[in-house]
């Protein structure tokens, strides 16, 4: 019985949104057969999204600053010079490493980075074979190191195909009008020339590629091709639809240029499937997408790498074979989980320190995953070099000079030294924007932190603080983020719209929310294409309890990006609210097949379905975000709500109580909280008190409080003091409480006209004139705690209505007594009752 083998392709940049129309239109019949025979899904990508750095993800299951390569252009070793990237950058092994060491066969062809050629158990045809196209060097050997071994070089040298022999039969079904372009043009000739280079580029690759799987003995192979993102920055601005900046003319010339290259792509496929035995399995995939839509960028901003900006964040992924799946969508996958797939797929232990999971949920029979420590830790022969010899090495200037018009790199300076330092400082910034990525903010910061002390004018600090402003906002520091805010329109006035979004979420932290909205809805009007202005009114209407406007503000962002995850969790969740569940489910599940790593929708999920009556479905899902962020203390607690209630059948069952947890009092001031403080103090409960607040005529038997409740925004570390305790916290604050702990609450409630009185005369106000304004906020603070309530598993609220206190003391003392399970002295909680203390009442 034959081995099975798998074959990866990789199309850089291959996107759904243009795959499916092609392919409901019969144009990509290879690609379809595979989706027919096989799973198929997105591909999530990475930050940032740089092609060297996730097709090394891919190869290795690892992200960037696990394995090292960390942009386009690499610093030189031994030397003062820079270079485009090389795999010595790279300082984990890759799967065809692992395969070397495990005695299986790989041909590696066009790989970035792959140069130089590793020289493992088969073939490497690196990335420098097809980079190497000029005229002049058609008759030269190939340089050290493109080709592994190097006695395959001669014979795959001459499968190279050179910009010089393309034809118009080659131009045609691409540019159908090409014969009345004027060459003339400077911009239509050195448009011509790149897509000349770019097309013999992917086709030498393929025809290297097919010669090694018709004339060698393999085990596994990967191929890349970069020809679709490189046509994508080129002529995806003449795609249709026409926008409206582009010139008619230019839109009639290339127009087809990118359909053009996906039906090329799948004829390459086709040619790739035929060669294939029935034993071996196919994966092709892409490394994120490509804006097709009207948000398309016609004019690139001044930014590094700035045209991976209209890099989508999904990819495409197909996967047909042996033991997989049959025409069966799977969803949530991403570019860290390739790597431990495939060495699953051959039998062979995954690395504990990989990032990334098998997707076993491709396979018709998936078996358990073997993990070892790390690969990294295996002795033996992998096939690695780390350094690189021979003077064709230090520098490959078509590859540079190709990066530079697609934009990727600007041109390096004249002087080596400013060349040196600005591709430091890229290394650096890539890695920092990794460590986003990973949500590993600290890391990420301190090397921005570094960064903008830089006293270089050729240096631009524009970038860095840009993702210090992000990280603050990620973290909620509102005063950095403002402050870095201002320093970016300092820098460039333009920054004053981009930073819109920012502003109204400082407006938010300092309550401003009216501010706030009005703000935003300005944006909105102004960007009709920014889904991130959508989803933030739609988070402010959210929190306000607006919910009808929430889901219009959602439902707006989805029109102009219909797979944004966190549009379709804010719907869920707002669905949530409004007690939909079943839609709300279906959209938290969405959330979830566009991106798997997303603990909040799995939690969504569970809540969801925990209320449509399954509580098994809803305990795997806490169980899988608590997995994904493991101090997601609210899915713990909601595993715990459920694991009580299947174990607690009766209907008579007692309150169910977790050991610490914290008793508040809270309601709206003048509510009666120092009266039940009072009162659970007398029942045996422990108070957490300092009694620097005397007592007075508002309240002459003492407030019992905590002076460090009063900052409770700003620092609720103390929060542990009050376990087993009680601990008066008023109404607005309770938002502010710690996720890690259970509380259970008395709410105290009172006619809110009293309310409003009792304070007036207790600041010695006017008490005949009612505050409109105070009374309707009030109204709200109180909406706002049911549904607090309903958002969090850790927390249990008994409201209680001081009315039925002061006239019934017994019946609520033994009400309370019941609610927090503990055996209360009820006769002297009763005794702390004194009638003549209800004074403001509400006749």
């Amino acid at each position: 019985m034959k081995k099975n083998k798998l074959l990866l392709i990789g199309w850089d940049a291959a996107d759904w949104k243009i795959i499916g129309p092609l392919i409901a239109k019969g144009q990509m019949p290879a690609l379809k057969k595979l989706i027919d025979k096989g799973v198929y899904g997105n591909m999530s990508t990475m930050n940032p999204p740089y092609s060297p750095m996730l097709w090394s993800t891919v190869a290795t299951g690892k992200t960037p600053d696990k394995h090292g390569v960390l942009g386009f252009i690499e610093l030189h070793p031994e030397k003062q010079a820079i270079r485009p990237v090389t795999v010595t950058s790279r300082k984990s092994k890759a799967l065809w490493n692992i395969f070397h060491h495990e005695g299986l066969k790989s041909n590696i062809v066009g790989w970035w980075p792959s140069f130089p050629a590793e020289p493992i158990n088969g073939v490497v045809v690196s990335d420098k074979f097809q980079k190497n196209l000029k005229a002049n060097l058609r008759n030269q050997d190939l340089p050290e190191g493109t080709v592994f071994p190097q006695k395959m070089a001669k014979e795959l040298k001459e499968l190279r195909f050179f910009p010089d022999e393309i034809t118009e039969a080659h131009i045609l079904p691409f540019i159908p009008k090409a014969a009345q372009l004027d060459m003339k043009d400077e911009p239509t000739k050195k448009r011509l020339n790149a897509f000349a280079k770019v097309l013999a580029e992917n086709t030498s690759v393929h025809a290297a590629a097919t010669r090694l799987m018709r004339t060698t003995e393999w085990d596994f192979m990967a191929v890349y091709y970069d020809m679709i993102d490189h046509f994508c920055h080129g002529f995806m601005k003449f795609h249709p639809p026409k926008l409206p900046q582009v010139p008619q003319k230019l839109y009639e010339y290339y127009n087809q240029v990118i359909v053009s290259a996906y039906r090329f792509q799948d004829m390459m496929l086709e040619r790739m499937m035929d060669l294939a035995d029935k034993n071996t399995s196919i994966i092709v995939m892409s490394d994120h997408g490509y804006e097709s839509s009207t948000k398309r960028i016609l004019k690139m901003p001044k930014y590094p790498a700035a045209p991976a900006l209209e890099h989508r964040r999904f990819g495409m992924f197909v996967a047909s074979g042996p033991g997989i799946k049959k025409n069966e969508k799977v969803y949530g996958l991403s570019l860290i989980d390739v790597a431990p797939t495939i060495l699953h797929y051959y039998g062979l232990p995954i690395g504990k320190d990989m990032d990334g999971k098998p997707m076993l949920e491709i396979f018709e029979k998936p078996k358990k995953p073997k993990y070892i420590e790390s690969w990294e830790n295996v002795n033996g022969d992998f096939a690695t070099h780390t350094s690189i010899s021979g003077e064709d090495a230090l520098s490959d200037q078509d590859t540079m000079e190709q990066l530079m018009e697609l934009g990727y790199i600007e041109k390096p300076d004249a002087k080596i030294e400013t060349a040196i330092f600005k591709t430091k400082c890229d290394i650096k910034h890539n890695l920092a924007r990794v460590y986003m990525g990973k949500k590993d903010f600290e890391n990420s910061k301190k090397i921005l932190l570094e960064l903008i002390e830089i006293k270089d004018e050729k240096i631009d600090l524009i970038p860095f603080y840009m993702d210090l402003m992000t990280i603050s906002m990620e973290q909620e520091d509102f005063a950095k983020a403002e402050e870095y805010m201002l320093t970016l329109r300092s820098l460039d006035q333009k920054f004053k719209v981009n930073t819109s979004l920012v502003e109204a979420k400082i407006l938010l932290s300092k309550g401003k929310i009216n501010t706030a909205i009005q703000l935003l809805e300005q944006v909105e009007q102004k960007n009709t294409k920014s889904s991130a202005i959508s989803l933030e009114l739609g988070n402010v209407y959210f929190n306000i309890d607006k919910l009808p406007l929430a889901l219009k503000a959602y439902e707006k962002g989805l029109t102009i990006e219909p797979d944004n995850a966190k549009l379709h969790n804010g719907m869920a969740k707002t669905y949530f609210q409004l007690e939909e569940y079943e839609e709300a489910a279906d959209h938290a599940l969405t959330s979830i097949e566009l991106v798997r790593y997303f603990p909040e929708a799995h939690y969504m999920l569970g809540r969801c379905l925990e209320k449509l009556g399954d509580d098994e479905n809803a305990k795997i899902a806490f169980e899988t975000a608590n997995m994904l962020q493991p101090k997601m203390y609210k899915a713990e607690q909601a595993i715990e709500n459920i694991e009580f209630q299947s174990s607690n059948d009766s209907q008579e069952s007692s309150p169910q109580v977790f050991d610490n947890e914290i008793v508040v009092v809270s309601g709206l001031p003048r509510s009666g909280t120092s009266l039940m403080m009072q009162m659970l103090v007398a029942g045996g409960i422990d108070p957490l008190i300092d009694e620097k607040r005397k007592a007075d005529h508002s309240n002459p038997k003492g407030y019992f409080e905590y002076e460090p409740v009063k900052s409770l925004a700003r620092d609720n570390s103390w929060l542990d003091k009050a376990q087993n305790r009680s601990v008066k916290i008023v109404a607005p604050l309770l938002k502010f409480l710690h996720p890690k702990y259970r509380y259970r609450i008395l709410f105290m409630t009172r006619d809110l006209e009293e309310i409003i009185t009792s304070q007036q005369v207790m600041l010695h106000k006017d008490i005949k004139t009612l505050p409109v304004t105070l009374f309707n906020s009030y109204k709200r603070e109180l909406e706002k705690i049911k549904l607090f309530e309903k958002q969090h598993p850790n927390v249990s609220i008994k409201y209680v209505d001081y009315k039925e206190v002061i006239h019934h003391p017994e019946k609520m003392s033994i009400d309370i007594a019941k609610y927090l399970n503990k055996e209360l002295n009820t006769k002297s909680m009763c005794n702390c009752v004194d009638k003549k203390l209800y004074r403001n009442r509400n006749v």
